[in-house]
């Protein structure tokens, strides 16, 4: 399930004083050739495994916001972690339309 990041929705989110990580679950490749600033990069193909073996530089207590490239990927991301036990998961769908609503908080 996609939760929508619209922008009142993402200027809260910043605002609130829970503890937010951003992940950004596209390759490596994808990650390099923009990014939100601080996003952690794990690719989706590799959560699973992360997850399983403790790999995950993430706090079960954290909100976290899941993106991609059009929000596939980041629906997948969101489903593992939440079967995972991470109860705050956000789905921001594609990285263009995320960077769109920060830079509209920004200005």
């Amino acid at each position: 399930m996609c939760v929508a990041l619209t922008t009142g929705r993402a200027k809260r989110t910043i605002e609130d004083s829970i503890m937010t990580t951003i992940v950004d679950v596209r390759s490596p490749a994808e990650y390099a050739s923009g990014h939100i600033n601080n996003a952690l990069n794990v690719p989706v193909d590799q959560l699973a495994q992360r997850l399983s073996k403790q790999q995950c530089q993430l706090d079960k207590s954290d909100r976290v916001i899941v993106y991609c490239a059009s929000g596939g990927r980041s629906s997948v991301a969101q489903g593992l972690l939440q079967r995972a036990g991470y109860r705050d998961v956000i789905n921001a769908g594609g990285y263009h339309q995320l960077r769109q609503q920060i830079d509209a908080l920004n200005s």
